[in-house]
Protein backbone atom coordinates (compact mmCIF):
# COMPACT_ATOMS: atom_id res chain seq x y z
CA UNK A 1 0.00 0.00 0.00
CA UNK A 2 1.45 3.52 -1.00
CA UNK A 3 2.21 5.56 1.43
CA UNK A 4 0.68 8.96 -0.22
CA UNK A 5 -2.58 8.50 -2.61
CA UNK A 6 -1.70 10.03 -6.21
CA UNK A 7 -3.96 11.08 -8.65
CA UNK A 8 -2.52 8.27 -11.04
CA UNK A 9 -3.42 5.61 -8.20
CA UNK A 10 -7.00 6.97 -7.78
CA UNK A 11 -7.43 6.89 -11.68
CA UNK A 12 -6.49 3.32 -11.73
CA UNK A 13 -8.86 2.73 -8.81
CA UNK A 14 -11.52 4.02 -10.84
CA UNK A 15 -11.29 2.14 -14.02
CA UNK A 16 -10.87 -0.49 -11.80
CA UNK A 17 -14.82 0.25 -10.79
CA UNK A 18 -15.16 1.12 -13.94
CA UNK A 19 -14.57 -1.77 -15.36
CA UNK A 20 -16.46 -3.96 -12.71
CA UNK A 21 -19.56 -1.84 -13.56
CA UNK A 22 -19.56 -2.24 -17.17
CA UNK A 23 -19.13 -5.93 -17.08
CA UNK A 24 -21.43 -7.00 -14.22
CA UNK A 25 -23.93 -4.65 -15.96
CA UNK A 26 -23.56 -6.71 -19.27
CA UNK A 27 -24.79 -9.88 -17.37
CA UNK A 28 -21.49 -10.77 -16.79
CA UNK A 29 -20.65 -12.74 -13.65
CA UNK A 30 -18.50 -11.19 -10.82
CA UNK A 31 -16.02 -14.07 -10.79
CA UNK A 32 -15.60 -13.47 -14.77
CA UNK A 33 -15.59 -10.04 -14.54
CA UNK A 34 -12.57 -10.75 -11.89
CA UNK A 35 -10.67 -13.25 -14.39
CA UNK A 36 -10.56 -10.80 -17.28
CA UNK A 37 -9.67 -7.86 -14.89
CA UNK A 38 -6.72 -10.18 -13.33
CA UNK A 39 -5.67 -10.81 -17.38
CA UNK A 40 -5.84 -7.33 -18.06
CA UNK A 41 -5.65 -4.37 -15.50
CA UNK A 42 -5.75 -1.07 -15.10
CA UNK A 43 -1.97 -1.47 -13.56
CA UNK A 44 0.09 -4.31 -12.34
CA UNK A 45 -0.29 -4.10 -8.85
CA UNK A 46 -3.89 -5.27 -9.24
CA UNK A 47 -2.87 -8.54 -10.68
CA UNK A 48 -1.99 -9.83 -7.15
CA UNK A 49 -4.90 -8.65 -4.79
CA UNK A 50 -7.04 -9.50 -7.57
CA UNK A 51 -5.82 -13.21 -7.75
CA UNK A 52 -5.82 -13.45 -3.66
CA UNK A 53 -9.78 -11.98 -4.23
CA UNK A 54 -10.57 -14.73 -6.61
CA UNK A 55 -8.89 -17.15 -4.48
CA UNK A 56 -11.23 -15.72 -1.40
CA UNK A 57 -14.07 -16.47 -3.55
CA UNK A 58 -13.42 -20.06 -4.66
CA UNK A 59 -13.82 -20.42 -0.71
CA UNK A 60 -17.22 -19.53 -0.65
CA UNK A 61 -16.51 -15.51 0.71
CA UNK A 62 -18.54 -13.04 -0.21
CA UNK A 63 -16.78 -10.03 -2.36
CA UNK A 64 -16.99 -7.45 0.14
CA UNK A 65 -15.15 -10.35 2.78
CA UNK A 66 -12.85 -10.94 0.00
CA UNK A 67 -11.91 -7.48 -0.16
CA UNK A 68 -12.04 -7.37 3.73
CA UNK A 69 -9.34 -9.87 4.46
CA UNK A 70 -7.11 -8.10 1.63
CA UNK A 71 -6.59 -5.61 5.05
CA UNK A 72 -5.95 -1.95 4.01
CA UNK A 73 -5.73 -2.48 -0.03
CA UNK A 74 -9.65 -1.56 -0.43
CA UNK A 75 -10.68 1.73 1.60
CA UNK A 76 -13.21 0.69 4.52
CA UNK A 77 -16.15 2.41 3.03
CA UNK A 78 -15.58 0.89 -0.49
CA UNK A 79 -15.84 -2.42 1.14
CA UNK A 80 -19.29 -1.24 3.51
CA UNK A 81 -21.12 0.58 -0.54
CA UNK A 82 -20.03 -2.85 -1.95
CA UNK A 83 -21.62 -5.25 0.68
CA UNK A 84 -24.65 -2.98 0.09
CA UNK A 85 -24.69 -3.64 -3.04
CA UNK A 86 -24.08 -7.31 -2.70
CA UNK A 87 -27.13 -7.31 -0.17
CA UNK A 88 -29.22 -5.29 -2.81
CA UNK A 89 -28.25 -6.91 -5.59
CA UNK A 90 -26.87 -3.87 -7.78
CA UNK A 91 -23.50 -4.46 -7.35
CA UNK A 92 -22.82 -2.73 -11.16
CA UNK A 93 -24.92 0.72 -9.81
CA UNK A 94 -22.18 0.73 -6.34
CA UNK A 95 -19.23 -0.17 -8.91
CA UNK A 96 -20.34 3.19 -11.38
CA UNK A 97 -20.82 4.96 -8.05
CA UNK A 98 -17.18 4.30 -7.15
CA UNK A 99 -15.76 4.59 -10.39
CA UNK A 100 -17.41 8.24 -10.61
CA UNK A 101 -16.27 9.31 -6.78
CA UNK A 102 -11.96 7.94 -7.61
CA UNK A 103 -13.04 9.71 -11.23
CA UNK A 104 -13.58 13.01 -9.50
CA UNK A 105 -10.84 12.73 -6.77
CA UNK A 106 -8.39 12.28 -9.09
CA UNK A 107 -9.51 15.00 -10.79
CA UNK A 108 -9.28 17.26 -8.15
CA UNK A 109 -6.11 16.08 -6.82
CA UNK A 110 -4.91 16.32 -10.12
CA UNK A 111 -6.33 20.38 -10.75
CA UNK A 112 -4.72 21.19 -7.34
CA UNK A 113 -1.37 19.92 -8.41
CA UNK A 114 -1.40 21.53 -11.28
CA UNK A 115 -2.73 25.12 -9.68
CA UNK A 116 -0.09 24.79 -7.09
CA UNK A 117 2.70 24.13 -9.22
CA UNK A 118 3.54 27.83 -10.12
CA UNK A 119 3.41 29.22 -6.61
CA UNK A 120 5.64 26.85 -5.03
CA UNK A 121 8.39 27.54 -7.44
CA UNK A 122 7.97 31.18 -6.73
CA UNK A 123 7.74 30.03 -2.89
CA UNK A 124 11.06 28.22 -3.10
CA UNK A 125 13.04 31.31 -5.67
CA UNK A 126 11.99 33.50 -2.87
CA UNK A 127 13.48 31.09 0.02
CA UNK A 128 16.73 30.68 -2.08
CA UNK A 129 17.26 34.06 -3.71
CA UNK A 130 18.02 36.14 -0.43
CA UNK A 131 20.08 34.07 1.30
CA UNK A 132 22.20 33.82 -2.17
CA UNK A 133 22.58 37.01 -2.14
CA UNK A 134 24.50 37.39 0.59
CA UNK A 135 26.24 34.61 0.04
CA UNK A 136 27.89 36.30 -3.15
CA UNK A 137 28.32 39.18 -1.19
CA UNK A 138 30.51 37.52 1.71
CA UNK A 139 27.56 38.12 3.85
CA UNK A 140 27.20 34.63 5.27
CA UNK A 141 28.85 31.35 4.43
CA UNK A 142 27.89 27.78 3.37
CA UNK A 143 26.90 26.47 6.25
CA UNK A 144 24.44 29.79 6.59
CA UNK A 145 23.26 29.57 3.54
CA UNK A 146 22.23 25.80 3.93
CA UNK A 147 20.72 26.29 7.35
CA UNK A 148 18.40 29.44 5.95
CA UNK A 149 17.50 27.51 2.67
CA UNK A 150 17.23 23.70 3.90
CA UNK A 151 16.37 24.24 7.46
CA UNK A 152 13.22 26.39 6.09
CA UNK A 153 12.26 23.75 3.81
CA UNK A 154 13.27 20.56 4.99
CA UNK A 155 10.67 20.66 8.46
CA UNK A 156 7.95 22.29 6.00
CA UNK A 157 8.40 19.29 3.50
CA UNK A 158 8.10 17.20 6.57
CA UNK A 159 5.09 18.49 8.01
CA UNK A 160 3.19 18.45 4.72
CA UNK A 161 3.91 15.27 4.16
CA UNK A 162 2.32 14.39 7.80
CA UNK A 163 -0.44 16.31 6.56
CA UNK A 164 -1.36 14.46 3.73
CA UNK A 165 -0.39 11.21 5.03
CA UNK A 166 -2.76 11.96 8.19
CA UNK A 167 -5.88 13.39 6.23
CA UNK A 168 -5.88 10.19 3.99
CA UNK A 169 -9.36 7.90 4.67
CA UNK A 170 -7.17 4.64 4.80
CA UNK A 171 -6.43 4.91 8.58
CA UNK A 172 -8.25 3.15 11.32
CA UNK A 173 -11.55 4.02 12.56
CA UNK A 174 -10.11 5.91 15.71
CA UNK A 175 -7.73 8.27 13.49
CA UNK A 176 -10.13 8.98 10.83
CA UNK A 177 -12.97 10.02 13.90
CA UNK A 178 -9.92 12.55 15.45
CA UNK A 179 -9.26 13.38 11.60
CA UNK A 180 -13.01 14.02 11.17
CA UNK A 181 -12.96 16.77 14.26
CA UNK A 182 -10.15 18.50 13.12
CA UNK A 183 -11.09 18.99 9.47
CA UNK A 184 -15.05 19.31 10.41
CA UNK A 185 -14.72 22.95 11.57
CA UNK A 186 -12.58 24.49 8.71
CA UNK A 187 -14.79 26.14 6.25
CA UNK A 188 -16.26 24.52 2.69
CA UNK A 189 -13.72 21.59 3.56
CA UNK A 190 -15.83 20.24 6.55
CA UNK A 191 -19.09 20.94 4.54
CA UNK A 192 -17.70 18.67 1.32
CA UNK A 193 -16.93 16.49 3.75
CA UNK A 194 -20.20 16.12 5.38
CA UNK A 195 -22.17 16.25 1.98
CA UNK A 196 -20.04 13.58 0.13
CA UNK A 197 -20.86 11.40 3.31
CA UNK A 198 -24.48 12.55 3.23
CA UNK A 199 -24.51 11.49 -0.69
CA UNK A 200 -22.67 7.97 0.05
CA UNK A 201 -25.16 7.20 2.99
CA UNK A 202 -28.59 8.32 1.01
CA UNK A 203 -27.02 5.62 -2.15
CA UNK A 204 -26.63 2.95 0.21
CA UNK A 205 -29.80 3.13 1.95
CA UNK A 206 -31.64 3.52 -1.22
CA UNK A 207 -29.81 0.30 -2.68
CA UNK A 208 -30.38 -1.41 0.42
CA UNK A 209 -34.21 -0.95 0.71
CA UNK A 210 -35.17 -1.81 -2.48
CA UNK A 211 -33.20 -5.19 -1.45
CA UNK A 212 -35.83 -5.74 1.19
CA UNK A 213 -33.20 -5.15 4.10
CA UNK A 214 -34.58 -4.24 7.60
CA UNK A 215 -34.54 -0.45 8.09
CA UNK A 216 -32.70 -0.74 10.98
CA UNK A 217 -29.55 -2.65 9.40
CA UNK A 218 -29.60 -0.64 6.17
CA UNK A 219 -29.73 2.85 8.13
CA UNK A 220 -26.12 1.07 10.34
CA UNK A 221 -24.60 -0.59 6.72
CA UNK A 222 -25.37 3.32 4.93
CA UNK A 223 -23.76 4.90 7.68
CA UNK A 224 -21.08 2.78 7.65
CA UNK A 225 -20.75 3.00 4.03
CA UNK A 226 -21.02 6.93 4.22
CA UNK A 227 -16.56 6.90 5.41
CA UNK A 228 -17.44 9.17 8.67
CA UNK A 229 -17.14 7.69 12.17
CA UNK A 230 -19.29 10.41 13.62
CA UNK A 231 -22.49 9.78 11.65
CA UNK A 232 -22.09 5.88 12.31
CA UNK A 233 -21.96 6.78 15.93
CA UNK A 234 -25.22 9.12 15.89
CA UNK A 235 -27.09 6.05 13.93
CA UNK A 236 -26.04 3.41 16.24
CA UNK A 237 -27.08 5.47 19.62
CA UNK A 238 -30.48 5.66 18.43
CA UNK A 239 -30.63 2.32 17.41
CA UNK A 240 -32.79 0.96 20.50
CA UNK A 241 -35.24 4.13 19.92
CA UNK A 242 -35.55 2.78 16.39
CA UNK A 243 -36.29 -0.54 17.65
CA UNK A 244 -38.66 0.30 20.30
CA UNK A 245 -40.78 2.31 17.58
CA UNK A 246 -39.84 5.38 16.77
CA UNK A 247 -39.20 6.41 13.14
CA UNK A 248 -36.08 7.17 11.23
CA UNK A 249 -37.38 9.90 9.90
CA UNK A 250 -38.06 11.22 13.91
CA UNK A 251 -34.34 9.99 14.88
CA UNK A 252 -33.02 11.61 12.21
CA UNK A 253 -35.02 15.12 13.01
CA UNK A 254 -33.77 15.04 16.27
CA UNK A 255 -30.72 14.52 15.47
CA UNK A 256 -28.07 17.79 15.00
CA UNK A 257 -26.02 15.71 12.47
CA UNK A 258 -28.21 15.77 9.55
CA UNK A 259 -28.95 19.36 7.98
CA UNK A 260 -32.49 20.24 7.90
CA UNK A 261 -32.88 20.04 3.65
CA UNK A 262 -31.90 16.29 4.66
CA UNK A 263 -34.22 15.36 7.41
CA UNK A 264 -37.56 17.13 5.21
CA UNK A 265 -36.42 15.18 1.90
CA UNK A 266 -36.43 12.05 4.65
CA UNK A 267 -39.62 12.35 6.00
CA UNK A 268 -41.50 13.29 3.19
CA UNK A 269 -40.54 9.82 1.51
CA UNK A 270 -41.39 8.01 4.50
CA UNK A 271 -44.43 9.54 4.79
CA UNK A 272 -45.63 8.99 0.83
CA UNK A 273 -43.93 5.92 0.33
CA UNK A 274 -41.74 7.40 -2.04
CA UNK A 275 -38.59 6.93 0.36
CA UNK A 276 -36.23 5.40 -2.61
CA UNK A 277 -37.35 8.40 -4.87
CA UNK A 278 -36.42 11.01 -2.57
CA UNK A 279 -32.82 8.98 -1.36
CA UNK A 280 -32.45 9.21 -5.30
CA UNK A 281 -32.46 13.11 -4.88
CA UNK A 282 -31.07 13.64 -1.36
CA UNK A 283 -27.98 11.44 -3.32
CA UNK A 284 -27.86 13.28 -6.28
CA UNK A 285 -28.21 16.72 -4.62
CA UNK A 286 -25.35 16.03 -1.79
CA UNK A 287 -23.24 14.76 -4.32
CA UNK A 288 -23.03 17.91 -6.61
CA UNK A 289 -22.82 19.92 -3.76
CA UNK A 290 -19.72 18.10 -1.76
CA UNK A 291 -18.02 17.81 -5.17
CA UNK A 292 -18.83 21.68 -5.85
CA UNK A 293 -17.46 22.84 -2.81
CA UNK A 294 -14.27 20.56 -3.13
CA UNK A 295 -13.71 22.19 -6.49
CA UNK A 296 -13.93 25.46 -5.18
CA UNK A 297 -11.22 24.69 -2.62
CA UNK A 298 -9.14 23.31 -5.04
CA UNK A 299 -9.41 26.98 -6.66
CA UNK A 300 -8.89 29.04 -3.91
CA UNK A 301 -6.06 26.99 -2.13
CA UNK A 302 -3.30 28.05 -4.73
CA UNK A 303 -4.66 31.49 -4.48
CA UNK A 304 -3.83 31.46 -0.89
CA UNK A 305 -0.29 30.12 -1.58
CA UNK A 306 0.15 32.99 -3.52
CA UNK A 307 -1.18 35.43 -1.34
CA UNK A 308 2.00 33.90 1.56
CA UNK A 309 4.35 33.85 -1.02
CA UNK A 310 3.95 37.55 -2.04
CA UNK A 311 3.93 39.16 1.68
CA UNK A 312 6.83 36.74 2.63
CA UNK A 313 8.52 38.40 -0.50
CA UNK A 314 7.36 41.64 0.44
CA UNK A 315 9.08 40.99 3.83
CA UNK A 316 12.31 39.97 2.44
CA UNK A 317 12.50 43.16 0.16
CA UNK A 318 11.61 45.27 2.78
CA UNK A 319 14.10 43.91 5.39
CA UNK A 320 16.53 43.51 2.82
CA UNK A 321 16.25 47.38 1.62
CA UNK A 322 16.24 48.33 5.31
CA UNK A 323 19.46 46.83 5.77
CA UNK A 324 21.22 48.05 2.99
CA UNK A 325 20.29 51.71 4.01
CA UNK A 326 21.57 51.13 7.15
CA UNK A 327 24.69 50.04 5.90
CA UNK A 328 24.96 52.91 3.51
CA UNK A 329 23.87 55.34 6.97
CA UNK A 330 26.49 53.35 8.84
CA UNK A 331 28.93 53.71 6.40
CA UNK A 332 28.15 57.73 5.51
CA UNK A 333 28.30 58.35 9.75
CA UNK A 334 24.79 59.75 9.60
Amino acid sequence: MALILTPRQLSNRAEYYHQLGQLTAAGVPLINSLEMLRRKPPARAYIKPIAQVLEHLGQGETFSGALLRLGPWTPSFDIALIGAGEHSGRLDVVFKLLASYYTDRARLLRQMINDLLYPVFVFHMAIFLFPFIKLFANNINLFGFFLRTFGVLIPLYVLIFVIVYAAQGRRGAGWRAFIERVLGPIPVLGTARQYLALARVAAALEALLNAGVTIIEAWEMAAAASGSPAMLRVVKAWKPEVTSGVTPSEAVNASSHFPELFCNLYHSGEVSGQLDESLRRLHTYYQEEGTRKLHMLAQWVPRFLYLAVALMVAFRVVNFYAGYFRQIQDAGGF
